[in-house]
């Protein structure tokens, strides 16, 4: 039975008790705050959205870092009848072009940020943005440094169960992204059906550092947890970049029993971990560590268990599961504390109404599929063909979901509706999947969407970010998200028409993957030169027939002729100069472990993402505390010039 009718009535009921939220900042730097002064300080906080005219029904672009901000807003909102639209704060040109577009979608939205993000997005809009967008927004921005006095509280709206609670926009930059627009009871009914599926009680203790901005964030580990009474701890998703161990530390340290990561961050923490131990670490609290929002690697879940044995982690905690923003988050869950289950296919045999073949483990084309077991209570899920049939057990189908959790479609976007929910209300989940012995298997994707780092990327946004460039035109370019062998984890290839030299191919490829890393922040795996890009009879590019065509190893031999080429122009440029050039050079290199990275090469161009950035800064602080800005390494891409901009900094000169 769902325990409340609205996510307010859910908070009034928990500040009466003893609940709290712990904000965890950095070794020693943690914040309780109880979820009575949660509840006040929202209300405190929406007196001053309604003294600037916000009003039940508008929406509010929900754009800070801090976690603690961002709850205090988010609860405001909801208390005021607002509608939150979270936007994650990043550090490339993607997150401003998205703000910017979804402001332009959502017509007359209003803006809770801070003084610095203000600056960055109005420069942003200013030289290579949406001036217009900018224009319309800025007098609708209202800005947390403005606040003062909170004690005062604000006039909560009526509220009731079909009332938006927020709407989480998809990717899409160079596109429109598509508003998947949750109600109260959507998210209460996953809620509820969540805490029967995992078990969730009040004995329970949450960890994660997942994004606010990340329906595994907001709903999964703040909302869910509120839900059933957990005494919940958040990390900011930086910190977790920066210092990945601190992940496991603080696990141990508050004996948690739930906590969670997409394939990403195990990742990063087994990078970060290399040959180190986790000195007094004991992980025999945690009884489930959740595994979705990409593509499940059970090679990566094996390896991340070996390590972590050692420290008490149980083999059963792993608890791999399905879900998506659309149906408020949860959706297929494995029997809490099994240990996970996965079949070993023939990745041939999985095209859509195929039935499975299974294959021995060393098979050459094996792959690795995780169990994600049972819909959880509230939601109904089918597999069907093209034609509508439910196709049989074993074989391949689109995987459908109704249910009370499932949204009633997206943001002011019929066209987008009817293409993905049928008459009688099933969601079209754009997945494939296949049930085997009663659980279901996800075995891939119908829609062209590729999982990088947790997050999704439109295949269309990044190729438009380089069809500017001479010699990277429209249609010249496929982005395509390819497994690795025997793995379920994406990887971003760029296929690149190219009919001459490598030699001459070799700066398409450089600045292919400088505009990408740059402008999306996502890394780029591979760069393959191919002769011709495949197209359908009316002109559609064909994405999946290249990844299946890489997957498959047809591209070997130009792929070995690539990396000799670039291993040979990268790699022997001078010698760092100077103690600070010097100390730049060896912390980039171990940051990009394999890239050949010369003292004068733009690092963009030879493969540092944000996430790589954002390492690569925290340990040039730890040398040179407060001394570069993250955004620093944007305006001095290249060693010598960061080593430059340093000197002068420390006042050295040149």
């Amino acid at each position: 039975m769902i325990q409340y009718a609205t996510l307010t009535e859910m908070l009034d009921a928990r500040s009466r008790g003893s609940g709290a939220i712990g904000y965890l900042e950095g070794e020693g730097a943690q914040k309780n705050l109880a979820l009575s002064d949660l509840r006040r300080r929202a209300l405190g906080i929406l007196r001053h959205l309604q003294r600037i005219g916000a009003q039940p029904g508008d929406r509010l672009i929900l754009h800070v870092a801090s976690n603690e901000q961002f709850i205090d807003a988010y609860w405001a909102c909801l208390y005021g009848g607002i509608i939150p639209v979270p936007v994650a704060v990043g550090i490339s040109d993607e997150h401003k072009q998205k703000l910017l577009r979804i402001a332009k979608q959502l017509g007359n939205p209003l803006l809770y940020t801070d003084r610095k993000l203000r600056e960055r997005l109005a420069t942003f809009a200013a030289t290579q943005g949406e001036p217009e967008a900018w224009t319309a927004l800025k007098p609708r921005t209202f800005l947390v440094d403005q606040l003062d006095d909170i004690s005062r509280e604000g006039t909560p709206a009526r509220i009731t169960a079909d009332q938006t609670a927020f709407i989480q926009f998809s990717s899409g930059s160079t596109s429109e992204p598509k508003g998947v627009v949750l109600t109260h009871g959507n998210i209460l009914a996953n809620a509820e059906g969540a805490r029967q599926g995992a078990a969730f009680s009040e004995q329970d203790t949450s960890l994660s550092w997942m994004p606010l901005t990340h329906d595994m964030g907001l709903i999964g580990f703040h909302l869910m947890m509120m839900y059933s009474g957990v005494r919940q701890f958040l990390m900011p998703t930086d910190l977790f970049v920066r210092r990945a161990l601190l992940w496991m530390k603080f696990a141990a340290e508050k004996r948690v029993t739930i906590t969670c990561s997409p394939n990403f961050g195990y990742r990063h923490f087994l990078r970060a971990l290399g040959d180190q131990t986790l000195e007094g670490v004991d992980l025999s609290s945690i009884r489930m560590i959740f595994n979705g929002a990409e593509p499940i690697s059970v090679e990566l879940a094996g390896e991340f268990l070996d390590r972590m044995a050692p420290y008490g982690l149980r083999r059963g905690a792993m608890f791999p599961v399905y879900g998506l923003a659309e149906a408020s988050l949860a959706a297929i869950f494995p029997e809490p504390g099994a240990e996970y289950r996965y079949i070993t296919v023939d990745r041939r045999s999985l095209g859509l109404g195929s039935a499975a073949r299974f294959v021995a483990a060393d098979d050459p084309n094996a792959l690795e599929i995780m169990c994600e077991g049972k819909p959880i209570p509230y939601i109904s899920v089918k597999l069907v063909g093209d034609d509508g049939a439910e196709v049989a057990p074993g074989h391949v189908g689109h995987l459908l979901i109704r249910g009370d959790n499932v949204t009633r479609g997206y943001y002011e976007n019929p066209e987008a509706n009817a293409a993905a929910i049928t008459p009688d209300g099933w969601l079209n989940t754009g997945d494939l999947a296949l049930l085997h012995e009663g659980e279901f298997y996800i075995t891939g994707r119908s829609k062209e969407i590729i999982f990088v780092n947790g997050q999704n990327y439109y295949p269309y946004d990044l190729e438009s970010v380089v069809q500017a460039e001479p010699g990277l035109g429209h249609g010249k370019v496929i982005a395509a998200g390819v497994r690795s062998h025997g793995s379920a984890t994406d990887d971003l290839v760029l296929f690149v028409q190219h009919r001459g030299s490598m030699p001459d191919f070799l700066p398409l490829a450089a600045r292919a993957i400088h505009l990408v890393n740059e402008h999306a922040g996502v890394e780029v795996a591979r760069v393959v030169p191919v002769q011709r890009i495949p197209k359908t009879t009316s002109g559609k590019l064909q994405r999946t027939a290249l990844a299946q065509a890489y997957e498959n190893g047809e591209f070997a031999a130009e792929i070995a002729e690539f990396d000799a080429a670039w291993a040979a122009a990268h790699g022997a440029g001078r010698a760092a100069a100077g103690r600070i050039e010097q100390q730049i050079k060896a912390i980039v290199d171990d940051t990009l472990a394999g890239k050949h990275v010369d003292v004068d090469d733009n690092l963009f161009e030879v493969g540092a993402s944000s996430l790589t950035l954002i390492q690569i800064h925290e340990k040039i602080d730890e040398l040179f505390p407060d001394k570069v800005d993250l955004t620093d390494l944007f305006d001095f891409p290249t060693v010598s010039q960061l080593a430059k901009h340093l000197e002068q900094k420390l006042g050295e000169g040149g």
